[in-house]
């Protein structure tokens, strides 16, 4: 048996991984008794962490939020600092934390303070935040955002409005499965129970989630992740354009740079192929221009139309030099 303050830290990771624990389920993890495990849990309330206890037959423990941040973990000033950051992670998707934002968003809200959710949503309503157009209009309430992570986490039955891009809107009964974080949108991955088949659903698009209490035993997707669920979805949509290039630097370079928004194949070390599928050709005009590389437009005719405009109002932006001084 592990020693009483290692057993303690495993503990309230378990807690702080699903909302409600049965408290057989929970001892049986930990490889205590009942008894131990209740010593335990009053050794994590004396720290300050607000740990609920239900009795009887399917008695268990959740976190629940108390009435002061756990002591041994950070102070209000910096739970609010760290809430008001990971929001504007969660609202602007950054590739590679914009996820892991989310669900420490979530473990945080779980745990805090009435009155320091209160500052936050001040802070959060009184704030504008000057940024990209496209990133203000995938935006997504990070009290959204947290709703969801939470269900997922839960496996607990969530009902939404949704608005779809012909603006019909539906009530939703779904059993959300992951959220995922995709070319600056957020995306809920679920299994709708109306329709009795997998959706993804813009989170932006989503309104008025809450959780219906209900739990669900877990579906298995009809793909390898979400993420491969939410790209297959995109990949079936009608598109405009269909952007092919030729780009003269190495694969792993242009992967690193715009790969979580394109395919990218390598022809050899230092030439690779990129592909996009896109309603716009603004996006694919930005992305290739911030490879730093020597590219050539393969598809569509209308892109390179496009790059003839831009280049020739580029041009036009810059004066031309008067004399060998530039006078």
């Amino acid at each position: 048996m592990a020693n009483t303050s290692t057993r303690t830290l495993r503990l309230l990771s378990l807690l702080q991984t699903h909302r409600y624990w049965p408290g057989a389920e929970l001892a049986e993890r930990l490889g205590v008794s009942a008894r131990t495990l209740r010593r335990d849990v009053d050794r994590l309330r004396e720290l300050g962490y607000p740990v609920q206890a239900q009795r009887g037959v399917d008695g268990g423990y959740q976190l629940a939020a108390g009435a002061a941040l756990p002591p041994l973990v950070i102070d209000d000033e910096e739970a609010v600092a760290l809430a008001v950051g990971l929001q504007a992670a969660a609202q602007n998707p950054v590739e590679g934390i914009a996820e892991s934002s989310v669900r420490v968003l979530a473990k945080v809200v779980q745990v805090m303070p009435v009155r320091l959710r209160r500052r936050i949503d001040a802070l959060r309503a009184m704030t504008v935040t000057a940024g990209w157009a496209d990133q203000a209009r995938a935006g997504v309430d990070p009290g959204v955002l947290t709703t969801l992570a939470l269900a997922c986490r839960d496996n607990e039955r969530l009902r939404f409005s949704y608005t779809a891009a012909d603006g019909r809107r539906t009530a939703r009964h779904t059993e959300p499965h992951r959220l995922v974080s995709l070319g600056r949108r957020w995306y809920l991955v679920a299994y709708d129970l109306e329709r009795h088949d997998w959706r993804s659903f813009r989170a932006d698009r989503l309104s008025a989630p809450h959780g219906t209490g209900a739990r669900f035993r877990p579906r298995p997707l009809p793909t390898a992740d979400a993420a491969e669920f939410v790209r297959t979805g995109l990949d079936a949509l009608p598109r405009p354009y269909r952007v092919e290039a030729l780009v003269q630097a190495p694969a792993g370079a242009v992967r690193e740079r715009i790969g979580r928004w394109s395919t990218v194949e390598e022809i050899d070390a230092g030439q690779c192929r990129v592909r996009m599928t896109v309603d716009s050709l603004e996006w694919p005009i930005m992305a290739l221009g911030v490879l730093d590389a020597e590219f050539h437009v393969l598809n569509p005719p209308e892109l390179r139309d496009q790059l003839r405009t831009w280049g020739a109002r580029f041009t036009r932006a810059v004066p031309p030099e008067d004399g060998p001084s530039g006078r």
